[in-house]
């Protein structure tokens, strides 16, 4: 006769629990952003910014920078001194050179315009010398050797007067754009000069 086997579980009391293999710790993958702009566009902003900067370069190259010595003002390409003292003709002439610059010569209604409203704005209500004289009877001329040709002229009603008055002034009291009056040479007065801008 066949004998019966009889299987048992036994347990210990003290017995240590089985360890536990732990693998590698897994790495947690970068969370996926959806791109919110197409690859190309910080290229294509970047060439853009590139591209205006080399167009202000090439303008300021071109055009420059005008500059005007301190305490002058300036218009246009040039650069204008309205003095605080007074003196003659031909001392305003010579103080002129001195500086670099010359009694201003006036060849627009716009330069006409612009000079009439500064010596408008000081508190002084005196004449200006400007750089045109009598050369001989009925013959004005600029100090630059430009001929005087009758334009622009911003003579003042009844002027010029016949005589003396071989020298020209701005009249600071007239409000009129119309404001130069002939004067005598030694009479003492402020002057404009004028001298090119600089152009860097």
């Amino acid at each position: 006769m066949a004998s019966e086997i009889t299987y048992a579980e036994v347990k210990f009391k003290n017995e240590l629990p089985a360890p536990v293999v732990k693998g590698l710790p897994k790495k947690k993958k970068p969370e996926q952003h959806p791109q919110k702009y197409p690859l190309w566009l910080p290229w294509l902003i970047s060439l853009l910014l590139l591209l205006v900067c080399i167009a202000l370069v090439v303008v300021l190259l071109e055009r420059g920078w005008t500059c005007c010595p301190k305490g002058w003002r300036r218009f246009q390409g040039s650069c204008y001194f309205l003095s605080p003292d007074t003196m003659s003709w031909s001392e305003s002439a010579q103080n002129c050179t001195g500086m670099g610059s010359q009694l201003v010569v006036i060849n627009s209604k716009a330069e006409q315009e612009f000079l009439s409203v500064q010596i408008g704005q000081l508190m002084r209500r005196d004449n200006f010398y400007i750089g045109l004289f009598l050369e001989k009877v009925g013959q004005w001329q600029w100090v630059d050797k430009t001929p005087y040709n009758g334009t622009p002229m911003f003579w003042r009603e009844g002027e010029p007067s016949p005589g003396h008055e071989n020298c020209t002034v701005m009249h600071a009291p007239e409000k009129a754009l119309y404001n130069w009056n002939n004067v005598k040479p030694d009479t003492m007065h402020h002057r404009i000069c004028e001298v090119a801008a600089v152009i860097v």
